[in-house]
């Protein structure tokens, strides 16, 4: 490919690869960067570049060595199992992939930046294999679905009801959860979980609410309204 005497042309194509799966990462993470997410540009880099290493170790790393089973002379490598390192890429991911979700609340974020890192790994692999129009095909179908059908999704989520998380401090009195229940059934909200906390040293019990609000309901006439039942303390988080 280029003559260069100590490099051997293999080793320039695995340089290639590795540099091709830098870029091909390096797109996806700057999408996942400029919205301010827990993996950005570097680290899809890193994950693309890594799972390109592994693959191509995966492919080449072994080739002069002999396998126990080899039975036939000069059968070098080819009795051993290429996948193998390449497919702890696949289930190794998962722990790099947990750590960008996050809980806040009943909330939960970061699952779309797990898996943005998820195919970039197997971006990586198929670039360390040397499939170069798939691995390419596979980022712009990424891309594609991180910009424009993100647009697109909140624009179907705008005609959707909304998810509000509420937490109701009360009097410790008998009755007091149905009055609230039954006020947010009377507005036409629907109570995904109920969570009740009892809060010994003042005598009061929490209720943590998560709720399905219509997108039509003033939410602080609610909140509002809640706190106006005999018996509640206060209303937070009503938001």
């Amino acid at each position: 490919m280029f003559d260069v005497p100590w490099v051997s042309d293999l080793e320039l194509t695995m340089v290639l690869r590795l540099i091709v799966a830098a870029v091909l990462g390096g797109i996806v993470g700057m999408e996942r960067g400029s919205g301010d997410r827990p993996a950005g540009f570097r680290t899809h880099i890193l994950v693309c570049v890594g799972s390109a290493l592994f693959m191509l170790v995966s492919i080449y790393g072994f080739d002069d060595i002999a396998p126990v089973t080899t039975v036939v002379e000069n059968d070098i490598g080819t009795r051993r199992d290429t996948a193998r390192i390449a497919a702890q890429v696949v289930s190794g991911i998962g722990f790099l992939g947990a750590g960008t979700i996050l809980h806040e609340g009943l909330t939960i974020k970061g699952l779309t930046t797990a898996a943005s890192l998820w195919i970039v790994s197997a971006i990586g692999l198929a670039v360390g294999s040397g499939m170069y129009l798939l691995s390419t095909a596979a980022t712009i179908l990424t891309l594609v679905t991180l910009v424009t059908f993100h647009n697109w999704e909140k624009r179907f989520a705008g005609n959707r009801s909304e998810r509000r998380f509420i937490r109701v401090i009360t009097n410790n009195v008998p009755g007091v959860i149905t009055e609230v229940t039954g006020f947010l059934a009377d507005a036409g909200i629907k109570v995904k979980t109920l969570n009740v906390k009892s809060d010994n040293k003042n005598d009061n019990i929490i209720l943590e609410l998560y709720l399905k609000i219509n997108k039509g309901s003033d939410v602080t006439r609610v909140a509002s309204g809640i706190q106006d039942i005999e018996g509640v303390i206060a209303v937070e988080n009503a938001k």
